[in-house]
C-alpha cells in the first residue's frame, strides 16, 4: 500500500458527489485508525489525523471535540467491524472450519488500515479512566462471542491468542523479513498457510508513516 492519504483512497462512484456528513465521519475514522494504530494515542495528535485525512484540524475538532473522543470512535469502529466480519461466518458444525473462516476473516480487516494495531494500542490504556473501560468491554465482548459460537474456554483462548501474535508481527511490521530471515518466514508460514502473500501485500511497510 503507497503512503498517499486515506482521503486519496476513498473513491466514490461519482468524482464530483460532495461526501455525505456521516461518509465524512467514516473518512476521519479511518484515517485516525491508521494514524492511531502507527504511533499510538499519546503520540498522536488530531492534526496529523486531519493530514491523513486531507481535511483541516479544526474540523475534525468540530466533528469529535477532542482526540479522546476521537480515539473512543475509532475503537468502537474497530470492534464493530470485527464482529461483523465473525457474525458474518456462517455457523457450521464443523467449529474447526469455522474458526479457520473466521481468522480468514480477520485477516481481511487488513483492508481498514491500522485495525489490529490499534486494537493492541486500545489493550495496552487498561489504566486510563476512559479509553480503559471502552478497551475491556470490547475485549471481553470478543470472548463472550466466542464462548457463545461453540468455542470452548481452552480454544477460545489459543483464538485469541493466535490474534494477539498476528496483531504483533502486523505491528512490528515483520513483513519485509520474510524471506530474508528463515525464523520470521517460517512464522509466517506457520500463522498464514494459505494467506502468506495477501498478508504480505496488505501489511504495512517499514517505511510507511502509518
Amino acid at each position: 500500500m503507497s503512503t498517499k492519504s486515506i482521503a486519496e483512497e476513498v473513491v466514490t462512484a461519482d468524482p464530483a458527489r460532495r461526501m455525505s456528513s456521516e461518509e465524512r465521519r467514516t473518512q476521519i475514522i479511518e484515517a485516525a485508525i491508521a494514524v492511531f494504530g502507527a504511533r499510538g494515542y499519546v503520540g498522536s495528535t488530531t492534526d496529523e489525523v486531519a493530514r491523513a485525512a486531507s481535511i483541516s484540524q479544526p474540523y475534525v475538532v468540530r466533528l469529535f471535540g477532542t482526540k479522546e473522543k476521537l480515539f473512543l470512535a475509532a475503537l468502537e469502529y474497530c470492534i464493530d467491524r470485527l464482529m461483523d466480519a465473525f457474525r458474518a461466518v456462517q455457523a457450521t458444525a464443523d467449529l474447526q472450519e469455522r474458526k479457520e473462516t473466521m481468522g480468514q476473516a480477520y485477516l481481511r480487516l487488513l483492508e481498514v488500515r491500522g485495525l489490529h494495531q490499534l486494537l493492541s494500542q486500545a489493550f495496552l490504556l487498561g489504566a486510563h479512566p476512559v479509553i480503559g473501560p471502552a478497551a475491556r468491554e470490547g475485549f471481553a465482548s470478543v470472548w463472550h462471542y466466542l464462548r457463545e459460537a461453540g468455542f470452548e474456554p481452552e480454544e477460545a483462548q489459543k483464538f485469541l491468542a493466535t490474534g494477539m501474535l498476528i496483531n504483533t508481527m502486523i505491528g512490528l511490521r515483520l513483513t519485509e523479513e520474510y524471506g530474508s530471515d528463515a525464523g520470521m518466514t517460517e512464522l509466517f508460514n506457520e500463522c498464514f498457510p494459505i494467506s502468506v502473500q495477501m498478508v504480505l501485500d496488505a501489511a504495512p511497510r517499514i517505511d510507511e508513516p502509518w
